[in-house]
This record gives structure tokens, sequence and C-alpha cells, in this order.
């Protein structure tokens, strides 16, 4: 354990004292986000970030501290395990490496290096491996055994070379070496399958495509993987792209070089030279090929899983409209649009469908309905989901504003996606078993306008589309990262205990799916929890379960104003000296700055409490309860461009940031398609992470450049000063000759490349079928 804390430790540049306390923790049960916020003293300040990584790394060596003991164990009772293996065991820093030594001792299938060896051919293999005069027909005569299958000299040369070649694909060292030169210099190919052509034109951009494999982005290497595993794509790792076949590799020199082959024409030399291409083309070229893509692939999917995180996150914490009177439009042609209403709270107050579009075209009785609805309930804000029908919807919401004389309600295109998944969960169904599937989305569209993190975490994180070939990874690794962000977004904004979902409860630190439907029921029984300590009567949240949550949940108006706060009641004596040393009492002290900050802090401090927790509990006190989400706005899409043909190449609009990949980020612009700004198009500077720029919900002004309305496709900048190419010179520029992919610049040109230059865009491959057209993109 030791060793594990002091490793992780130099991984994130801290003290191993800080990575103990934290293991310490983790071990007793406490979650990330209560020892990011209320264990800081034991700690030092571990932020949520570095416990995450700590966790999922804790979890990794201790994987491999278990598999070295079941590998030494493996060895020792083979009667095979040395000092020395044992020690290169022991130091082995990844499972790669640990299962390299390990290979020779793996229990296998019986292979034709052993059966020449259990023919007593082994002898052979060494005296031509040692010594290079020897000549291999004259050695292999004295060793033609019939009886075990090596009837003449052919046969017994070929099984000395299998003996080798076995050898060869099991000599960790030599992995490594190799391992190393095909990540530095190896090229990832991809062609098209014999006859799927047109089967598979979305991969186009991949029927004979090459880039050198440390370089291959994860948006790319997942789109190929893709375009292999539906059988349009074949993939291939080729070392030397410019060697001619007939000379030796890059690495079969490596080879040569790792045994110290200088072969120059003895006698054993062309047997020698013939057994190493074949250990390199029939074994470790194969192995290493599986494994180097198998890398490849996680690494993509990791890259997608952090993607998809940061997307939700960003969504998650979008600023909440707040406890208003909502009402959600789910717009629809031919079905109506559902209207629901809710309370400040989120109860639904009402529900009807409006039918204002073709073939109803009851337009004046649904403004009619609307303005009685506004009146009646007094609505003061309009969630207008974005789905079919949401522009014309918009224009009969303004009209209905505009004709209201006072009080008018704000309205807002929000995004539907996941809605439909809720109303048919379990969930909604039991939150509203006598409505209607179809009504159930607009309450979901309208209370994600108050509060987009209490509705959200009722939903599928998967179902929401802000992910990047979500369906292609690692499906448990994905839900739990999606499981880590939405716990450390709930936690960071904090729940009201009276208020809160039992979805949304589940996600405090500390409770699980019972004990929040334990409080939901208790709630509900006994009427609003006037202080946290009644949390303990709630069926099955023992004290561990209270240490851990009760900081994170919030009770206004109760008894004990810091039950509204942050502050966690286990330093609820820290607050009692902070009032005796300001001669003050708690209500007149919360949100005045000025009088906190006459604390001597030092006075406060003793064994249970330190300076970290102390000026953590004074910030809270200075902005009790803040949330941590910005201030609300809304986007104004422009009045008249209702779909994709009302575009004009030039547009200056306003959109919202719907999602953001690695090659750029889409704006839904309020015509039913998103369009894509392309990552050289979000600003003049280089950017390496369109997430430096922007970031999901977020509203930009973007300037349309090209518009196919035929193939969905919408291209568009945020360098709001960039000329729009003629298309004369859009022809001209695209019809110049391409580069070939492995050649490298000249380092005397004059013309630098375009770091951001877009290359292929595989967004078909993911899904959303008109990206890729988008890898046009030209400055």
């Amino acid at each position: 354990m030791a060793l594990i804390a002091e490793q992780i430790a130099q991984e994130l540049n801290v003290k191993p004292q800080q990575i103990n306390a934290a293991i310490n923790l983790l071990d007793d049960g406490a979650t990330v986000p209560f020892i990011a916020r209320y264990r800081k003293e034991a700690t030092q300040g571990l932020d949520d970030n570095h416990l995450r990584h700590l966790d999922q790394r804790l979890r990794y060596l201790r994987d491999l501290a278990d598999r070295k003991k079941v590998i030494l164990l493996n060895i020792e009772q083979q009667s095979k395990l040395t000092p020395s293996l044992a020690n290169e065991i022991n130091q082995a820093d990844n499972k790669t490496r640990l299962e390299d030594l390990y290979l020779p001792y793996r229990p296998k299938r019986r292979t034709k290096g052993q059966i020449a060896i259990e023919a007593g051919i082994e002898p052979l293999a060494n005296n031509l491996y040692n010594n290079w005069q020897l000549l291999p027909e004259k050695e292999a005569s004295a060793y033609i055994n019939a009886e075990a299958g090596f009837a003449d000299v052919k046969a017994v040369l070929e099984g000395a070379s299998y003996i080798l070649i076995e050898r060869f694909a099991e000599d960790a060292n030599l992995l490594q070496k190799l391992r190393k030169h095909l990540l530095k210099q190896a090229h990832l190919t991809s062609t098209v399958a014999k006859g799927k052509q047109q089967e598979g034109l979305k991969y186009k951009d991949y029927f004979d495509f090459s880039e050198r494999l440390n370089k291959v982005p994860s948006h790319r290497a997942l789109a190929m993987f893709r375009g292999r595993n539906e059988n349009i794509l074949q993939l291939s790792l080729v070392v030397d792209p410019n060697n001619e076949a007939s000379s030796f590799s890059s690495a079969e020199q490596i080879i040569f070089e790792h045994y110290n082959f200088r072969l120059t024409g003895q006698n054993a030399a062309d047997f020698l030279t013939k057994t190493i291409r074949l250990a390199w083309k029939a074994k470790l070229s194969v192995h290493l090929e599986t494994e180097l893509l198998g890398q490849l692939r996680e690494r993509a999917e990791a890259e997608a899983i952090k993607v998809f995180a940061t997307n939700l996150s960003d969504l998650l914490m979008a600023a909440p409209a707040g406890a208003k009177t909502t009402l959600g439009l789910d717009p629809g042609l031919r079905t109506g649009c559902k209207i629901a209403i809710v309370d400040s709270t989120g109860k639904l107050l009402h529900t009807t469908t409006i039918f204002p579009h073709a073939p109803q075209n009851h337009w004046d009785k649904s403004s009619r309905t609307l303005v009685n609805l506004c009146q009646q309930y007094n609505v003061e804000l309009i969630a207008i989901g974005n789905g079919t029908g949401s522009r014309e919807s918009d224009t009969l919401v303004a009209e209905v504003i505009q004709s209201l004389e006072k009080d008018k309600p704000q309205k807002m295109i929000v995004s539907e996606a996941g809605a439909s998944v809720y109303s048919a969960s379990e969930l909604a169904a039991d939150e509203f078993p006598d409505l209607d599937v179809s009504l159930r989305g607009a309450v979901s569209i309208a209370r994600r306008l108050q509060d987009p993190l209490a509705e959200l975490v009722k939903i599928d994180p998967k179902a929401i589309g802000v992910g990047q070939y979500q369906h292609d990874v690692n499906q448990s690794q994905l839900s739990q990262m999606l499981d880590n962000v939405i716990e450390n977004c709930v936690n960071n904004v904090g729940v009201d205990l009276n208020n809160a979902s039992a979805a949304l409860l589940a996600r405090v630190s500390g409770l699980n799916k019972t004990m929040a439907q334990n409080v939901v029921a208790y709630r509900d029984e006994h009427g609003r929890f006037n202080n946290r300590k009644t949390l303990k009567k709630v069926a099955r949240l023992g004290p561990k379960a209270y240490e851990q949550a009760a900081g994170f949940l919030r009770i206004t108006d109760g008894d004990n104003p810091l039950d509204s706060s942050g502050v966690h009641p286990e330093t609820y004596p820290v607050v009692e000296k902070i009032i005796q040393q300001l001669q003050s009492d708690i209500r007149s002290l919360m949100g005045d700055k000025t009088q906190l900050s006459k604390l001597s802090i030092n006075e406060l401090i003793d064994e249970n409490f330190g300076e970290l927790t102390i000026k953590d509990i004074i910030s809270e006190l200075e902005k009790p309860g803040r949330d941590p989400r910005p201030e609300f706005k809304t986007a104004q899409f422009k009045e008249g461009i209702n779909t994709i043909n009302d575009l004009k190449v030039g547009m200056v609009l306003e959109g919202v940031i719907s999602n953001v990949a690695n090659f750029g980020a889409f704006v839904d612009l309020g015509v039913h398609q998103d369009g894509l700004v392309h990552i050289s198009a979000l600003t003049d500077k280089f950017v390496s992470d369109p997430r430096e720029i922007v970031k999901t919900g977020e509203i930009v002004k973007v300037k349309v450049i090209e518009v196919d309305p035929s193939r969905k496709r919408i291209s568009l900048t945020m360098r709001l000063n960039d000329a729009i190419l003629s298309t004369t010179e859009k022809q001209q520029t695209q019809h110049k000759p391409q580069a070939n992919p492995t050649k490298k610049p000249q380092k005397n040109s004059t013309n630098k490349p375009n770091r951001n230059k877009p290359k292929p865009v595989e967004n078909a491959a993911m899904g959303n079928a008109f990206a890729d057209a988008f890898a046009k993109l030209k400055k």
C-alpha cells in the first residue's frame, strides 16, 4: 500500500501523506464529494479531480498487485521462479509489462514449438542460434525422428525454427522495444473491403487512408473501428509505409539488433534470417497489431467518454431559470402540441393539448387557450421543446405574449433530448400514473427550464444526446464516468431536502436509491423536514450515510438557518465560536461579509478543525446556499428563420451550443438541424480542444458560411470577420491535389501548415449524417 500511495502521489505531484489519508477515507466508505468538501484538513486540500484520479488509479494498482501475486504463485508452482524474474515481475508498473513477463510461463495449448521440443530438437535450435558457422542441414540430420513426426531434415529444421520463433515471441524485452518502435513510427491504414464501396459510402474518407498511429485522434479512430465492425473497412498497422516489400523492415532490424545477430554469409545465416522474418510476420506483428489497435481503441474510447462527461457536466450545470410557474410546450404537428403547467416547485397544475398547426390549423383557438392559461396560472416562463414544429410553436407563443397586457411571461426554446425516454420510464409512471405518456414529456420540458440539473438526473445520460460515439465505447466505463459527473454536479449545487425527487436525492453523497425513496416516503408521511437531524429518523439512513449526506442537503425556512447552507452539522460548534467571538447572532451574520472579515481565524483553530475547514465555513457564511451555476440567459433565435431553407450564406445568428466534439462544436439555430463550427473556425488562434473556447449550453454568435439543404448540412464560423468564398473560389480550393498523408511538410517551407486544418469529419459514422461535408470547410 505504501508503494501504491507513493506512485499515485508522484502522478498527481502531491505528498504521499495526502494520498494515504484519502485512501483511508475511501476505504472507510467516504465518497469523493464528501472528502473534497469536508475533509480538506485530512487530505490537505485534494480536490475532486485529484480524488477521482486517485480512486481510479487505486483500483488499477490494487488489481495489478493482486495479479502479480497470482503470477508469482503460478511460476513458482512450475519451479521456474528465479530471484531475477521475481524482481522483474514485482517492478512491473503496468499490466502490459506484467503479462509480457508472464507470457513464457502462461499455460497454453500444445504448439509446434512444444512438439519439436518434446521430439528432442531444442538442442539443435540452441546450437544454430549460438553458432552461426554450423551447417543447418548437416546438424539437423542427427535429429531425425520419424515416430515424432520429423521424418527428414526439412521437418527437423522447421521444428528448430518454430522453437526459436516462439522464444522470440515470448521475449518481454524484445516486445517492449518493438512496441515502443511501433508506437513511434507505425501508420494505421484503412482500406475498403472488396465490394463494399456503395454500402459503405459514409466511410468514404477511409477507403484509402493512412495516418501515423500516435497522431490518430479519438473520433477518427472510433469511426474506423465502427467501419471495421460493420465489415466495411479493413484496418492494419504498417511499420514502414515507404519501405520496399523486399527489404528488411525496421521492426525486423530491431530483432536482429536485439539478439546481436551479425549475419554476413555464415552457414546458418539464411536459416536464422528466414526464422526472424517468419517470427515477425507470423507472430510478433500479429500480436503487437492486435495489442496496439486495442490500446488505440481504449484511448479513443476514454477520450470519447471524457468528451461526453464534459458536455454532460456543462449541461447539468446550465443556469436554472428558477422557481417560477412554467408552461411546458412539447411541439407537434399532426398530433398537436402537448401543454403542461407546473408551479414554482415543479408540481403539476394542468395539462391539455392544442392543435395550432396543419392539418387541423386551429391557430386562433390555440392562441386563446394559451392566453387563458397564462392568465389563470400566472405563468412566468414558457419552455418550448426544440423538436418538430418548435419554430412554428415559438411564433404562436410570441403572439400570445404580445397579446397579454401585463405580467408577460418569458419564452425559451429548450432541448427536449431524453424527454420521451423519461416519459416512458418507470420513474415517470410512478410520478404520474394517470397521465398520458405524451403529456409527461411536456412536464419534463417545463421542469428542465426551471432546474436542468434536478430534471435531467431522472434521464439516462446516454439519452440526452451530448455524447460522441457513445454506443461504441465501453459501456461500464461510460456509465461509471457519467455517474461520477452527476454525483459531482448534484453535490456541488446542493439539494433542497423538502422539494427534491427521489431520483435527485439518490445522487447525493452517501445516499442510494432505497434511502432516497425512504426520505421521500418519510416526507410524504410526516410533512416537511424542519432540520437536518430529522434525517436520522429515516429508515435505513444510518450515521455513516447521515455524515456523508447532511452537508449537501438544504432546508430553507427551517429551525436552524445553517441547515440552508453548505456548512456541515459536524462543524456547527465552530459557528457557535464565531457567534461568540463577534458577539452577534447567526441570522445577522449570514451574508454579512463585513462582520465576518473581522474574525480571528487562529482563535477558532483547535484539534478537530483546522484553518482550511474554518475558511470554508466563513466562505459559506458569506454566501450561504450559493449556487455555483451561472446567471440565466436566453438565446434569441432570429425571427423568420424557421427551417434550413431560410438560412443564407453570410447571415450572423445567435444560437446555443448543443454538443462539443473533438473536431468542433454543434450549434442549435432553431431550424431543426444543428450546424457545425469546425475547430478551425472557433477563433483566430490555434485551438487543441474546442472546450477551451465553448461549452454545451453556451449562447454564441455565428456566421453561416455554407448551407446544403438537400443533405441537411450547415457550416458555421465564430470568426465573424471571415470572408465568404465564392462558388468559383470554393471549387478551385476543393480541387487542389491532396497531399500524401504520410509525407512530412518541408522544414524550410515558408507556408507553415495550419494545425487546425480540418481533417475528415466522421460524424456520418456517429449518427450525425450531415457533418462529414464540413471536412471541406476552408478559411
